[in-house]
């Protein structure tokens, strides 16, 4: 039963960063565009730089366009106009990072970034799209458009929920800030960085187009008529909790167990997102819980629970996953090797610290998917707890480690210093509510849209956010 109050008065327009601090940009209109003094641009391949007024436009033929603070276009058929761009970075910082052209439906704005000086003058791109259209192209760029239809649909109310409620939140200018480093004071003073990344830290646009958000990579993904229909379907149902729209989480893959939000982000409980949940039919006896503790956090990231997500199926995995995902395979259980040397440059690369050679990584604090929150990282000069779950997938990887679930084997110790260590990992992302590839194989073995929710965000119910 889908509750028939509407939240909001009508369907908002969303802001998405496509680009941020670019050189120059790059882009194709196919079709005409509008400026907001109703001049046409025709279709054809531009290029925009930094310039003392703001902006400069130039045609392939190097014919200046025009110059302003602020590059506006409007396509006069939006049923049919779109725009390119160029070398647009995707999974920046993760292990699938790459830069690929897109095609985007909507408006284009070229603006110079507020956040860099006049010295060091950078571009900003953003769309601007209804967000029933935004959501077509983000289930189709965070999972296959081939995925059955239900899971479409449960994701398409998640991830318009987690917008409504990121949009809610910059009305109000409600954005909690991440921790910064702090020094912990106790009878042998320790460094101790807590960090995380904030989602609703974007200040010229509603949203970013990458992970960091929701992904969105414009027109190319939407494959399928199961796509559309999924959204089309369930417009402007969201998931909402005490009378407020839902900030749904999300991840590819939890590993079995689900993380609870405080895990990841803020130091508070969300009732819809409290972890431990089993991403399966219910828990396997034989891994003893909560994974709080180290002995069941070993027992069970060393197993092979029989959980949704754990998925080996290679054809069955093409139509799940994206394109920029098939190449990741070992997601449900996966093991990294790090050498002394690339541990010690780690340390000194993203914490700015030279604690020499690393003796142990020792296991302070973990979460309910047995994600570890806090760790210690004790070298021959001094030590640093490091958390979150984020943070301490970034500081032992050039790209990012897929999960912070892991168990810890030094290796070839000599006099106290291994010459490496060997991690032993569960899962791909955070973990914080629903597993996207435990939630398709959900689909596939004929769970409903409101069954996989329920799974995944109980006791948060279904609820109309707009007509």
């Amino acid at each position: 039963m889908v509750m028939r109050a509407p939240i909001f008065p009508s369907e908002p327009v969303v802001s998405i960063g496509l680009l941020a601090d670019a050189e120059q940009i790059r882009f194709t209109l196919m079709g005409e565009f509008r400026t907001p003094d109703g001049r046409i641009v025709p279709p054809g391949r531009y290029r925009a730089t930094p310039h003392p007024a703001g902006i400069e436009i130039r045609d392939a033929q190097e014919r200046l366009v025009g110059t302003g603070a602020t590059f506006l276009l409007r396509p006069m058929n939006p049923a049919m106009a779109i725009f390119a761009l160029e070398e647009v970075p995707i999974g920046k910082g993760f292990h699938w990072e790459r830069k690929e052209a897109q095609r985007y439906a909507g408006t284009l704005t070229i603006r110079v970034s507020s956040s860099l000086s006049e010295t060091s003058r950078r571009l900003t791109v953003i769309n601007e799209i209804p967000a029933e259209t935004y959501l077509k192209s983000v289930i189709s760029s965070e999972m296959s458009a081939r995925a059955p239809v239900e899971f479409l649909k449960a994701h398409a109310i998640i991830s318009r929920s987690w917008l409504l409620a990121n949009l809610a939140r910059r009305a109000n200018e409600e954005e909690p800030s991440p921790l910064l480093p702090e020094r912990e004071t106790s009878e042998t003073p320790e460094l101790e960085i807590r960090r995380w990344t904030n989602r609703t830290a974007h200040r010229e646009f509603d949203v970013c187009a990458d992970d960091h958000c929701q992904r969105y990579y414009g027109l190319a993904p939407v494959t399928s008529d199961a796509a559309i229909a999924a959204v089309t379907e369930t417009r402007g149902q969201v998931l909402t909790f005490d009378g407020q729209v839902c900030d749904a989480r999300f991840s590819k893959c939890c590993g079995g167990a689900t993380e609870a939000y405080r895990s990841a982000w803020e130091d508070r409980d969300v009732p819809y997102l409290q972890g431990g949940r089993f991403d399966g039919a219910e828990w396997p006896a034989n891994f003893p819980r909560p994974l709080t503790i180290e002995a069941h956090a070993i027992t069970w990231i060393m197993g092979s629970p029989p959980a949704y997500c754990h998925m080996t199926n290679s054809r069955r995995l093409d139509d799940l996953l994206p394109e920029v995902d098939r190449p990741t395979r070992d997601f449900f259980r996966w093991e990294r090797t790090l050498e002394q040397e690339e541990l010690q440059a780690l340390v000194q690369a993203r914490l700015g610290l030279d604690l020499g050679a690393i003796r142990q990584l020792e296991p302070l604090e973990r979460g309910a998917s047995s994600r570890l929150v806090r760790l210690r990282i004790v070298g021959e000069r001094g030590s640093v707890i490091v958390g979150k779950e984020l943070e301490i997938r970034r500081v032992l990887s050039w790209t990012c480690l897929y999960s912070s679930a892991f168990v810890v084997f030094p290796e070839d110790v000599r006099r106290g210093t291994p010459r490496r260590f060997r991690l032993r990992g569960a899962g791909w992302g955070h973990g914080v509510g629903l597993c996207q590839i435990g939630a398709a194989i959900m689909a596939q073995q004929g769970r409903t849209h409101r069954e996989i929710l329920a799974h995944y965000y109980a006791p948060a119910e279904i609820a109309l956010a707009y007509t």
